[in-house]
């Protein structure tokens, strides 16, 4: 799959993600499947099957796509509400 600027309207809940960058360094390493997303946080299902909150404006999550691709997001850029980010076009960044 190539990796487009698009990748940042899709849904995230049911990926795998890990946080591999946080101003917060407790989170970083945390990783599991995303059960929910709100407008500033992810909720992280790690495997004991504890919920962790990852803030999205300070950390750079890696996802794993369902046809196995790995893309590293920036949370500063996916922020805001999931229903209205799928809905928004992307800037180009670069």
């Amino acid at each position: 799959m190539t990796v487009k600027p698009s990748i940042i309207q899709h849904e995230f809940i049911g990926l795998e993600s890990k946080v591999v960058n946080s101003s917060n360094p407790d989170i970083v390493g945390i990783t599991g499947k995303v059960v929910d997303e709100t407008r500033n946080t992810f909720k992280i299902l790690n495997k004991d099957g504890e919920k962790k909150v990852v803030i999205k404006d300070t950390a750079i999550i890696e996802f794993v796509t369902l046809d196995g691709t790995v893309v590293e997001i920036d949370g500063k850029v996916i922020m805001g509400r999931p229903e209205d980010r799928i809905k928004k076009r992307p800037r180009r960044l670069w």
